[in-house]
């Protein structure tokens, strides 16, 4: 029997969420030279992590805990600039638990299980949390995990794996897990060859989407097991699951079931935008007229921190030397008195006279010269282009340049371009 929407909140209250927030994102290349994936701008005004808090704190699981490791200055600085909102006297906050050898001290956090095991005693200390719920902090989507906690509860089993379906052809990408007809999980395999299919789907698989859901006391002792284990990765979906389910102890929860704010008739809403590709689309895709993640949505609304800005000011009004945007997102504190199409632009980015912005992802503070053009291209935080500079129309001289996906996307950053500057480039002097 389905429970009612307080009876689900009780639930979330009894949780304790664990976000893994660690990872470098090696694949988004340059971008995480300075800051971890999960920290990563996405959208306009957000961080990728922004994404699985916001879920927990509109799911009513109020008690979290972001595990960090690589570089995670700008991570933690986001969280506390944004996340301190929470109220310890109604039992609710977010545990900041970068690496700290708190069991073994000549050990960091070795994986994403012992990320978890190093702050068991945390948890415990607490008292009150019977549900563990593990999440990945790099994810774009919306879900809603008190659903997740109700199926997990109503199956008997002690381990539940949030998964989605994706083209068995993808596959091999992901954790994946073979399911009998009740969504038993007979089997976890990380990145197969051969994907195993859905049962009556022979051309989908069950992909793993880092979503993790134990009875507390039944991690707590997998884990405890796994730390004593020296041949383990101490990784979850490396040996935590399929130790779960070698046991019989796990069941797959379909992310249809608690997706939140799809489009009618479409697909349930998740990305893994850990690729410049990925992460090129995912947010020019917000610039349509109604895109398949639904921003606006007032009844789910995704929390961040953005500082107190003016709004967004287009200037001029003549011939040739108008700002203008078309279907482009912009955020507080720009000023445009160039032309932006099918653009995303973060906080306080100026762009000057004359410049042409199409199809590109521009970071805050970014600065576009007189004159430049830009075509399928992330700018990175702080960049400024110089006047005159032309990226995304040379293949080649951008793959020399910048960084040059097999797409065309063009990843622009400050080091590229002093690289640039002290080499002489013959598209402008980079002085305004």
């Amino acid at each position: 029997m389905r429970r009612s929407q307080t009876e689900r909140s009780q639930l979330s209250k009894r949780a304790y969420a664990f976000v893994l927030a660690g990872g470098r994102g090696s694949r988004l290349k340059q971008m995480t030279d300075v800051r971890c994936k999960p920290a990563v701008y996405f959208g306009g005004k957000f961080r990728i992590i922004d994404f699985a808090l916001s879920n927990c704190l509109n799911s009513d699981i109020r008690r979290m805990g972001v595990l960090t490791q690589y570089k995670s200055h700008s991570l933690l600085r986001h969280l506390q600039r944004g996340w301190t909102f929470l109220k310890p006297e109604f039992n609710e906050f977010m545990d900041l638990l970068p690496a700290q050898q708190r069991i073994d001290e000549n050990a960091w956090y070795r994986g994403t299980a012992d990320a978890v095991y190093q702050n068991i005693e945390i948890v415990r200390g607490y008292g009150g949390a019977d549900y563990i719920v593990v999440l990945a902090g790099d994810h774009v989507y919306k879900m809603d995990y008190r659903i997740a906690l109700e199926y997990h509860v109503a199956s008997g089993k002690p381990c539940t794996v949030g998964c989605i379906e994706v083209p068995r052809s993808e596959a091999t990408e992901f954790g994946v897990m073979a399911v009998d007809t009740r969504n038993h999980i007979t089997a976890f395999l990380e990145k197969p060859a051969e994907p195993p299919s859905m049962p009556g789907k022979p051309h989908s698989s069950l992909a793993s989407m880092g979503i993790y859901i134990f009875d507390a006391e039944y991690l707590y002792d997998i884990l405890t097991a796994d730390a004593r284990d020296e041949s383990s990765a101490h990784d979850f979906g490396r040996n935590i699951v399929p130790t779960a389910v070698a046991r019989g102890d796990a069941i797959a929860h379909p992310f249809e079931l608690s997706s939140v704010g799809g489009m009618p008739g479409g697909e349930a809403y998740w990305r893994d935008v850990g690729t410049l590709d990925a992460y090129w689309e995912a947010n020019i895709d917000l610039t349509a007229t109604t895109p398949a993640l639904n921003l606006y949505d007032t009844d789910w609304p995704i929390w961040t921190h953005q500082e107190q800005l003016p709004p967004a000011k287009f200037v001029h009004n003549w011939q040739n030397r108008r700002g203008m945007a078309i279907e482009s997102l912009v955020s507080g504190g720009c000023i445009i008195s160039g032309q932006l199409h099918r653009s995303l632009l973060f906080s306080k980015c100026r762009v000057h006279s004359y410049t042409s912005v199409a199809d590109s992802v521009l970071l805050p503070e970014v600065e576009v010269g007189r004159g430049a053009r830009l075509n399928r291209c992330i700018v990175d935080h702080g960049c400024k282009i110089p006047e005159g500079m032309v990226i995304g129309e040379n293949h080649d001289l951008d793959a020399h340049r910048f960084s040059r996906t097999e797409r065309g996307i063009t990843l622009v950053t400050r080091q590229m371009l002093a690289r640039i500057d002290g080499q002489g480039d013959g598209q402008g002097s980079g002085q305004r």
